[in-house]
């Protein structure tokens, strides 16, 4: 008999569903760990896939239950797609709860009785062993669905977004922030140009001006979701013409963030190199995590 659990088709799931977890756990808990991983990644996706529809303005034209219904079809179909992907949320969920119930990849599937006194004595390094820091761990973690999604549509690695967006940000510890306190969740350091018809935060940033720096005050676009940001940034990427040959030539990550630096991105003459470390960061940290 088979002991893979029953592939739930759709995120949201049923009673039937969750009995079939339980039951597939008695008999084999990594199976049934992998399938959990893979339903929550799943769920996190069309959360972001819903982020994104609403951050896009309808025209209202034809809108009706049947379009909304075949949205929300064609969402769960890209959610499935992108879920499962090496690398991805889903294998970082699964690990973790191995740990938590004392299994670890070399861990036999034994079948009925199996339980964290079956488990292997030897366990993989944890990242804290490899000298990465939680909040850089956090902060690849809570980004990956939505560059994952931006790379889909535009073909932009999403290591290089998240780093970029870890570098602008300092992993997160330097949002750029409302007046009121609030973050903009403009991670990716976006400024808001005379065409720029969304929200805006102003704040005090540093400037490179004739290689020297000076403290300026200076208005970003501002975003009601990271997910919206990461949509925000790809599409400047590969439609402005300024970064067209960034993408296109983006075969590692010194010379994207090169690209970048010629581009005009930042003022800060040792941008390319910053960033460049921060990408091979991200990439070392995705690859501990596969």
């Amino acid at each position: 008999m088979s002991t893979t659990p029953q592939r739930i088709n759709t995120p949201t799931g049923d009673t039937r569903s969750i009995e079939a977890l339980k039951a597939a756990a008695a008999r084999d808990p990594k199976a049934a760990i992998k399938e959990t991983a893979r339903q929550f990644e799943a769920l996190f996706m069309q959360e972001v896939m819903k982020s994104m529809r609403q951050a896009t303005l309808s025209s209202g034209m034809l809108d009706n239950s049947a379009t909304q219904l075949g949205t929300e079809m064609l969402d769960t179909q890209f959610a499935g797609k992108l879920t499962g992907i090496p690398g991805g949320l889903s294998q970082a969920i699964e690990r973790h709860l191995q740990r938590q119930m004392g299994l670890s990849e070399t861990t036999p599937a034994t079948g009925r009785g199996a339980g964290p006194a079956a488990a292997a004595p030897a366990a993989l390094p944890t990242l804290a062993q490899k000298n990465v820091q939680p909040h850089v761990q956090s902060f690849i973690l809570k980004h990956d669905a939505s560059a994952r999604y931006a790379q889909a549509k535009t073909g932009i690695p999403a290591s290089f977004m998240i780093a970029q967006a870890a570098h602008e940000s300092g992993w997160g510890k330097r949002e750029i922030m409302q007046a009121d306190g609030s973050t903009s969740h403009n991670i990716f350091g976006i400024k808001a140009g005379a065409n720029w018809k969304g929200k805006v935060a102003e704040v005090q940033t540093t400037e490179y001006i004739d290689g020297k720096p000076q403290r300026v005050t200076a208005r970003f676009r501002a975003y009601s979701s990271y997910a919206e940001a990461f949509k925000d940034y790809a599409q400047l990427l590969t439609s402005n013409d300024r970064y067209r040959d960034v993408v296109a030539k983006a075969g590692n990550a010194q010379s994207f963030a090169q690209g970048l630096q010629r581009a005009g991105y930042a003022t800060d003459p040792e941008y390319a190199n910053k960033l460049t470390r921060v990408i091979n960061t991200t990439m070392r940290v995705q690859r501990a995590l596969a």
